[in-house]
This record gives C-alpha cells, structure tokens and sequence, in this order.
C-alpha cells in the first residue's frame, strides 16, 4: 500500500525478503524459543507456555503468519522436543489456535488485560486438554502439581512474551504502512 502522494515502489528482491521475514518471524520466533526452552535442563513445562502464548498472541494480531499448517508445525516441534506423546501438543495448539481465531476480531481491540484474561481461560483449557491426553495416553494419572505448575508458568509468562511480541507487531505495522 502506497503513502498518498507516492508511487508505489517496484516490486524488487529487497522488498519480496522484507515482507517474507515479516511473514516469517511469528513461527520463526516461536521454534526459536522453543528451541531455546528445550535447550535447558529440568525445564521441559516451559515449551508448552511458550507454544500457547505465542499461538494465542500472533493468532490474535497476525493471523495470516499463525495459520494452522504452521501450528501444526510448532506442536510437532513441541511434541519432539518434550519427548511428549506425539501428536498430543498439536492436538492442544490446533484447538487453541481455532478457538482463539473465533473471538480474534473482538480481542484485538481490547486491552492488554481483556487480552490476557482471554488467554487465561485458554491455558485453563489447554493444560487440562494436556493433562487429561497425557493421563489418557501414558494410561496413568500424572501428579496434579505438574498441571498447577504449568498452569501458573503458562499464565505468568503470557505478559514477558507479549511485550515484545506486540514491540515487534507494532513495528511491523509501521514497516507495512511505509512499503
């Protein structure tokens, strides 16, 4: 989209990379952070805090770039990285990601706490999915401090990942009025 009063500017390399690694930097941010959580010792709970919150805010503000392939993706990536049953974390995140691209219109007009107030009942959602899969699947009941433990990491960390994710939203904004 062109400034009024300017030309649009050629379609060249340049500006094809631009808007491709602006396409590319929600999941591409999300499997580094995953990357990175699987890389510390005694912190497997991590991953799926982070998978869940950077599905649900880049659902919400860029749903072009967090689209279900790509969430599909991310949770096979979470899967194999956790060592969790297969399948299970994608199953979580797709379910996530669709009920969040249901109310996307009305949340992103809303505060940062509406917002987060949203994703809390979805972290409910998710880790008792998560729980009750991993209960399912291992034919066992896993010790409930482990969904209390995930619950409180899933809703704690949503606000240190929002903060830059909405710094690099609100940059890409500018960047996309600009071009």
């Amino acid at each position: 989209m062109a400034v009024q009063g300017r030309p649009e500017p050629a379609p060249g390399l340049l500006r094809r990379l631009d808007e491709a690694a602006r396409a590319a930097l929600p999941a591409t941010s999300t499997a580094i952070l995953l990357l990175a959580a699987g890389a510390l010792p005694g912190m497997p709970s991590l991953m799926p805090a982070i998978a869940l919150a950077s599905v649900f805010f880049w659902t919400i503000f860029r749903p072009a770039a967090m689209s279900a392939p790509v969430v599909f993706l991310l949770g096979l990536l979470q899967d194999l990285l956790g060592f969790g049953p297969l399948g299970a974390a994608v199953l979580v995140l797709l379910l996530a990601h669709a009920g969040t691209l249901r109310v996307r219109r009305s949340l992103a007009k809303q505060s940062f706490l509406v917002v987060w107030i949203a994703y809390l009942g979805v972290a409910a959602a998710a880790v008792a999915m998560g729980f009750a899969l991993h209960a399912l699947l291992a034919w066992r009941l896993p010790p409930p401090t482990m969904a209390a433990t995930q619950m409180a990491l899933t809703a704690g960390l949503y606000p240190l990942l929002a903060y830059p994710f909405s710094r690099a939203h609100r940059a890409m904004q500018r960047a996309e009025a600009m071009a």
